[in-house]
């Protein structure tokens, strides 16, 4: 969200409820350029009833995340909030521990997020921009870990993918490579997950749940005659 004059021209006030409503959208965000805690984006959001979300880099602070949510959340409300980070897999691991301990110390109510597409860009040797499926899955696979290590929840994965088979991302088990990238490469905007490459994260992310399920489940108490 970033043309403030586009989304006021979009609100509206719910006649039954008298919250004010951004209709250019469900859920609006606010990432790097836009979530300064005296801005004018986050004093929009702060009127608005939309569930809302923030996205976090390695460069958010924890301190501020809670300031952040307390401003845009002050009622706590669940479902008010996502937290979307996005900060490659090494830095997932070292910085996302102290965003959760932050917001579970201020007993604040959030859904987390990962977003493994937008911080695993990188500029391929032939020019085009490209995501490497290798450091989008370790990404997954960092955000299934700290959860598990800090026992709290993850709530979903936010990917970028189309059904095509196209070639814009490298990687996979159908190996795309730099060279492949010109053959297929369809995207007006962000290089997307093709059909295979989608699956198989599909498959790693379920066998995750699977294994988290399995892993909560207590067993029977035994039953003594």
């Amino acid at each position: 969200m970033l043309t403030l004059p586009y989304e006021q021209a979009l609100t509206r006030e719910d006649s039954t409820s008298g919250l004010y409503y951004d209709c250019s959208a469900h859920m609006l965000w606010v990432g790097e350029r836009t979530r300064q805690l005296d801005g004018a984006h986050v004093e929009f959001l702060r009127g608005v009833a939309n569930p809302l979300g923030i996205k976090a880099s390695d460069k958010m602070d924890p301190n501020e995340l809670v300031r952040l949510i307390d401003i845009l959340n002050p009622k706590n409300k669940p479902g008010r909030i996502t937290v979307i980070v996005r900060m490659g897999a090494e830095n997932m691991r070292v910085k996302l521990p102290y965003l959760i301990r932050a917001v579970r110390g201020a007993g604040q109510t959030v859904t987390w997020v990962s977003d493994p597409m937008h911080g695993n860009t990188i500029k391929a040797p032939c020019g085009l921009k490209t995501r490497s499926f290798d450091a989008i899955r370790a990404e997954v696979r960092a955000f299934f870990d700290v959860h598990d290590q800090e026992g709290s929840y993850p709530g979903g994965v936010h990917l970028e993918m189309t059904g095509q088979n196209v070639t814009e991302c490298v990687g996979g088990s159908r190996t795309v490579t730099y060279n492949d990238l010109s053959s297929r490469y369809h995207t007006h905007c962000d290089p997307r997950l093709n059909a295979s490459q989608s699956l198989e994260l599909s498959f790693v992310i379920a066998d995750r749940l699977r294994n988290r399920r399995i892993g909560s489940r207590h067993p029977l108490p035994s039953i003594r005659f």
